[in-house]
């Protein structure tokens, strides 16, 4: 079962503007889709990052995958080594920690890797989560993924969600979320406001939803001296408190002082970051993400280091859509130490989804596991090809929200700490 072609299209889709210690997400969210088909013509998804720098090493490592065994996936991770040859990507944002050659690997690896173990639940007849050791949940719980944004882009329309800048605002937002899609917790982007206003739409929504878990994500906006104040008046109202600082030696400043378990897709983003985080107790909990870590199966081994040092699991996001949900409710299926409801951005962009209805749906927070072969979605050709058209007619090549807000407020400066 060797490939025989792969294919990457890149596609731009509306994202809301969405506020964080970067700046505000841009009109249009970047994504690839490839896809893996074998001689036999079998074809598997991944889904990916979209800024161009990935774009250019994604489309320089598919050229050399042609005649792989899709089953051969530790032959697929050494050749995407191989031909980066140690090079290492970047961004513009920051969000997801330093990306070092090793990463860069794992970030262009994943979807090939996903998109072969798609091949594989086809050719089997099995789910992917069988290929990931079995699913020991029927269904992955989600989390609302709240935050701080406009009412609409400037110069544009209010959006359905409209504005939520102020504690009634995120409440709203949340009632909302939960109303549509029946998340049972819920998680708050902060990093926008100064620490005391952020504290106050926490408390509030504690009070609106007293029985749901509740986290805030600030993306390293505070010093550790702040984190820790933020985490005593915070004790018994967070579940985790993630990336409140910059670094694994800050976070491990706050770790040593704070009550609230600090979890982390920021400082531990690569296994090279392991070693040094669990000698300092940095992080409580590893927030997983597949896209970085090198897809489905090292991601895994992520699991299985978190279960040995027991350090806490959870799973990140970042803008996406249907491809990248499937991937992520089979491999959270099939985690048995993933101990909390998984990030998601599913509902801020699910208008656009590039998959076909009727196999991904939140039932009470949660969706179902598909247990038909392979990731279970199938690619909406017509959908694929609009959204590859507003790819090469928007004008964005490169996430950049710091830029974005500085169009609008020319004096904002990305700064990590702000406060």
């Amino acid at each position: 079962m060797k490939i025989r072609e792969v294919v990457i299209t890149p596609i731009a889709f509306a994202d809301p503007p969405l506020l964080n210690s970067a700046g505000v997400h841009e009109p249009w969210a970047l994504r690839s889709i490839v896809e893996v088909i074998t001689e036999d013509g079998v074809s598997g998804l991944g889904e990916s990052y979209g800024d161009q720098g990935h774009l250019n090493l994604l489309n320089v490592v598919a050229r050399q995958l042609t005649g792989l065994d899709v089953f051969a996936t530790n032959a697929l991770r050494a050749k995407v080594s191989d031909v980066l040859g140690g090079a290492s990507n970047s961004d513009k944002h920051g969000l997801t920690g330093q990306i070092t050659a090793e990463g860069t690997v794992d970030r262009v690896l994943s979807p090939f890797e996903v998109a072969c173990l798609d091949v594989q639940g086809k050719i089997l007849g099995r789910p992917v989560s069988d290929l990931l050791g079995g699913a020991v949940r029927s269904e992955v719980p989600y989390s609302a993924y709240l935050f701080y944004k406009w009412a609409g882009h400037p110069g544009g329309p209010d959006d359905e969600w409209g504005e939520a800048l102020d504690p009634d605002g995120i409440v709203a937002q949340a009632r909302k979320m939960i109303d549509e899609y029946g998340f049972g917790s819920i998680k708050l982007k902060g990093g926008v406001f100064p620490p005391e206003q952020e504290v106050e739409a926490v408390r509030a929504l504690k009070e609106a939803f007293p029985h749901h878990p509740l986290r805030i994500d600030p993306n390293a906006a505070w010093t550790p001296e702040t984190s820790v104040r933020v985490a005593s008046e915070l004790a018994g109202v967070l579940e985790y408190f993630e990336d409140p600082t910059p670094g694994i030696p800050g976070m491990a400043e706050v770790a040593a002082k704070a009550e609230i378990p600090l979890a982390t897709n920021m400082c531990v983003v690569a296994f090279e970051h392991l070693p040094e985080s669990v000698a300092l107790n940095a992080v409580q909990v590893v927030l997983s993400d597949h896209h970085y870590w090198g897809g489905l199966n090292r991601s895994r081994e992520l699991a299985a280091i978190c279960r040995t040092f027991g350090i806490g699991l959870s799973m990140h996001s970042n803008s996406h859509l249907g491809i990248s949900l499937a991937a992520m409710t089979h491999l959270a299926a099939a985690t048995p130490n993933l101990g909390f409801a998984c990030d998601t951005h599913y509902p801020w962009n699910a208008a656009d989804d590039v998959v076909m209805p009727g196999v991904l749906s939140f039932v009470d927070g949660a969706i179902p596991v598909p247990t038909t072969p392979g990731l279970g979605v199938e690619l909406d050709r017509d959908k694929l090809a609009l959204l590859h058209e507003n790819y090469l007619s928007c004008g964005i090549r490169q996430r950049d929200d710091t830029g974005y807000m500085q169009r609008f407020e020319p004096g904002y400066e990305r700064k990590r700490p702000r406060w």
